[in-house]
């Protein structure tokens, strides 16, 4: 997708709203976010590559949603100059044209680990982490290029937590978040109760079976539960954690995924056009972009492991998304040649 220079780090990837994937992510030779835009479904055909903002250091842990008031992308990251959360809305599909970019939160070292997603209402709502104060925080858009947002929310303090934060719109319509407690070296998952996220239910606790919880990503199943991927560090696994509640509090299954070697970085994952999990991630000891497909909604079933990509030393930085045609589309990094590349599975399990 793009080979110029040092790039494809903290990408993040939607389907656009004309069915062709669209990727942020960190141009580290410029420091700098850019948008790369597919014209086809697959990515092999003629690609748009944008600077979105070259504004000192600026474009880590990027997150990109597609938002619902014009279906134009909007992206969430993190300005390493002014340690503050940024946000820009794109006004065309490809992002070739877009707002001037917003700072939403510059109270301290914020805005890295940025998840953003669309709320129930069409507007903008993110979690990211506040490393001055070591705690997750939400902030929630009152505009759909987030130039006018609500003050943001502090969700949990306890202990050093909110890295790795990955947010999704609960069945109930409001956002759920898991992230890590360093501190405990747990997964956590709280879930908002409005939302803005100004109210919480207690923050649960899914995993603490050893140094867990890194690279979390979540959806929401078939059921409206929230499906988790991370990382078992301990173990050198990709673990996933299904919750039988909205909130997690009615209990969760976790399940090893894959287990063999060290396995489980960068971890995406989506709910595949079967309505089972789909996860990329990165196998360390064969330098590879690996996929998981679960056989049913809380992957206890049994999976489908594929080494999609281990052409050099690839699969850092890997985003997940369903393409119109219910296959998956993954965006990651070469870092052999440093370059942003795409992989369209013909599978639904690749």
């Amino acid at each position: 997708m793009d080979d110029a220079g040092n790039v494809g780090q903290y990408s993040s990837l939607a389907i656009g709203t004309d069915h062709f994937p669209v990727i942020s992510y960190y141009d580290g030779t410029t420091s700098a976010l850019k948008v790369a835009h597919c014209t086809n479904e697959d990515c092999s055909g003629v690609k748009t590559l944008t600077m979105v903002d070259s504004a000192d250091n600026v474009g880590q842990y990027s997150s990109l949603a597609i938002g619902e008031t014009y279906g134009y992308p909007v992206i969430s990251y993190y300005d390493a100059t002014n340690q503050a959360l940024m946000v820009v809305h794109c006004t065309s599909v490809d992002c070739t044209e877009f707002d001037p970019p917003t700072m939403v939160d510059d109270a301290g070292n914020v805005g890295q680990y940025s998840s953003l997603a669309i709320g129930t209402d069409g507007y903008p709502v993110i979690s990211y982490y506040d490393a001055t104060n070591q705690t997750l925080m939400v902030v929630h858009c009152t505009r759909a290029d987030c130039t006018e947002f609500d003050p943001p929310t502090l969700v949990d303090d306890a202990g050093n937590v909110g890295q790795y934060s990955s947010l999704a719109i609960g069945g109930d319509g409001n956002p759920v978040i898991s992230y890590r407690d360093a501190t405990n070296t747990s997964l956590k998952l709280v879930h908002c109760t409005n939302g803005d996220c100004t109210s919480v239910d207690a923050p649960m606790t899914v995993d603490n079976s050893g140094n867990v919880g890194q690279y979390s990503s979540l959806a929401i199943g078939t059921d409206g539960n929230p499906v988790i991927s991370y990382r078992d560090s301990t173990q050198k696994d990709l673990k996933v954690a299904h919750c039988t509640s909205v909130d997690c509090s009615g209990g969760q299954t976790l399940t090893v995924v894959d287990s063999d070697g060290n396995v489980g970085n960068y971890t995406a994952l989506a709910i595949g056009g079967d309505g089972n999990p789909v996860i990329s991630y990165r196998d360390a000891t064969n330098r590879a972009l690996k996929v998981a497909h679960c056989t049913n909604k809380d992957c206890s079933g049994g999976q489908t492991l594929t080494m999609v990509d281990n052409d050099g030393n690839v699969g850092n930085y890997t985003a997940l998304a369903i393409g119109t045609d219910g296959n998956p589309v993954i965006s990651y990094r070469d870092s052999t040649n440093k370059d942003l590349k795409v992989a369209h599975c013909g599978t639904v399990g690749c």
